[in-house]
C-alpha cells in the first residue's frame, strides 16, 4: 500500500492489543483525526523523547479532538509500564507481528555499526477524520517527529 493511499479503512480489519490488553480495532479510529506514532521499543531514549513530546501537546492535540495511538512491537505489559512510567495520556498498541507496520511501511531494513537488521523505522502517519492518511514522515528523528506531526494535527 502506498502511502498516498494509506487509509484506516484500509486497515480496519485489524484489531491490536492496547496497553491494558484490550483489543483495538484500527477501523473504530475512523471519525477522528489521529496521529500514528511508530516507535522501536519503549522506555529507550528516543522513543521516550517522541512520546514525551506528544504528551506534552497532548493538552492542545486533545482540545482539537484528536486522537494519539503509539505502536511499537513492545508487548502491552511493557507498554502499560512505560505508560505509567513517563505520565503518557494516550492509548499505545502493541504490534509484536508487526502486522500494522508492515502494511503501513514502518517495519524495514535497517543498518546499525554496519550490520542490517529488520526493525521499526521511526515514523508517523497523520490521519484526517475519513481515515485517510494526510501525512506519512518515515525515518524521522523523534524531535522532527513532534513539530511536525503536531504542526499537520493541528494546522499550527
Amino acid at each position: 500500500m502506498s502511502q498516498k493511499s494509506l487509509s484506516l479503512a484500509d486497515l480496519a480489519d485489524l484489531t491490536l492489543l492496547d496497553d491494558a490488553g484490550n483489543p483495538v480495532p484500527l477501523g473504530s479510529l475512523v471519525g477522528n483525526r489521529v496521529l500514528m506514532f511508530f516507535f522501536p521499543k519503549a522506555d529507550t531514549p528516543g522513543c521516550t523523547t517522541q512520546a514525551c513530546g506528544f504528551r506534552d501537546a497532548f493538552p492542545r492535540i486533545e482540545a482539537a479532538g484528536a486522537v494519539v495511538i503509539g505502536v511499537s512491537p513492545d508487548e502491552p505489559s511493557a507498554l502499560a509500564k512505560w505508560k505509567k512510567k513517563q505520565n503518557l495520556p494516550y492509548t499505545l498498541l502493541s504490534d509484536p507481528e508487526h502486522r500494522l507496520m508492515d502494511r503501513v511501511g514502518t517495519w524495514g531494513e535497517k543498518s546499525m555499526y554496519g550490520k542490517t537488521y529488520m526493525g521499526v523505522i521511526r515514523s508517523h502517519v497523520v490521519f484526517n477524520e475519513k481515515g485517510e492518511a494526510e501525512a506519512v514522515e518515515l525515518k524521522i528523528s523523534p524531535e522532527d517527529s513532534i513539530t511536525k506531526g503536531v504542526k499537520v494535527l493541528l494546522g499550527d
